[in-house]
């Protein structure tokens, strides 16, 4: 078997230098966060992360889950993907990202919390949406719904959501059913977690503890989920 190394014909091609724009974005944090703070992020060299929590969440560009807690270089551990989603536990030979971060978080840093983000008006959502709902086919609307290949990447990835689909509000009309799946998808992903060993042996041992939050863009609120109350709670402000 030939084991050689072999180089993308377009790699060179594909390689360009950062644009300006960045270049000078990245100037201006030089100069003013990373001075301002030049301390701190030597400590984090010096002597590694502690972060508190690990934090998943849309890879949505509107949505900065670390920022929305306040959060500072080392605190929290941070993974993004298509519609904050957590697969359900499977032992194989396949590459998962999203299964080990957590088990990264957990096992090696010990984080105590698990908090999965969700938001208003997500493109992955809506997508799952069209899927399980039948709807697919056609166009879609700025790349958010509608039209998915079924032998893509994504279409592969949205079957995570159909349970949360089977579960979602029967009524009201497709604004209403999104934004109800918008909020039961973390709740399932939630589930689906505890199906990972070493994620149900820590909180088992009342290590860790699960947060499930949503994001309204468009209002800066948050909620949070309340098990007594059964409904996502809008977090004091």
């Amino acid at each position: 078997m030939n084991n050689k190394k072999t180089t993308h014909p377009l790699l060179t091609q594909a390689i360009r230098p950062l644009p300006d724009a960045l270049a000078q974005r990245y100037g201006a944090w030089y100069q003013g966060a990373f001075q301002d703070a030049k301390a701190d992020y030597q400590h984090l060299a010096d002597f590694g992360q502690q972060p508190q929590a690990i934090v998943i969440s849309c890879c949505d560009s509107r949505v900065n889950a670390v920022s929305l807690l306040g959060g500072k270089p080392g605190d929290f551990f941070s993974h993004r993907n298509i519609a904050n989603l957590v697969p359900p536990f499977q032992e194989n030979g396949a590459y998962h990202g999203t299964a080990a971060a957590i088990e990264y978080a957990i096992a090696h840093l010990r984080v105590a919390q698990i908090i999965i983000i969700g938001h208003s008006g997500c493109g992955g959502i809506k997508a799952a949406y069209a899927i399980h709902s039948g709807n697919n086919a056609g166009g879609d609307s700025g790349g958010d719904s509608g039209g998915i290949d079924e032998a893509s990447f994504l279409h592969k990835w949205l079957q995570i959501i159909k349970p949360a689909y089977e579960n979602a509000l029967k009524s009201g009309d497709d604004t209403t059913r999104i934004h109800a799946l918008e909020k039961s998808s973390i709740l399932h992903s939630l589930n689906n977690l505890l199906g990972y060993p070493f994620v149900a042996e820590a909180v088992k041992a009342g290590r860790l503890s699960l947060h499930a939050l949503w994001h309204d863009i468009a209002t800066g609120q948050l909620y949070a989920y309340d098990s007594a109350a059964g409904e996502f709670v809008a977090v004091a402000v």
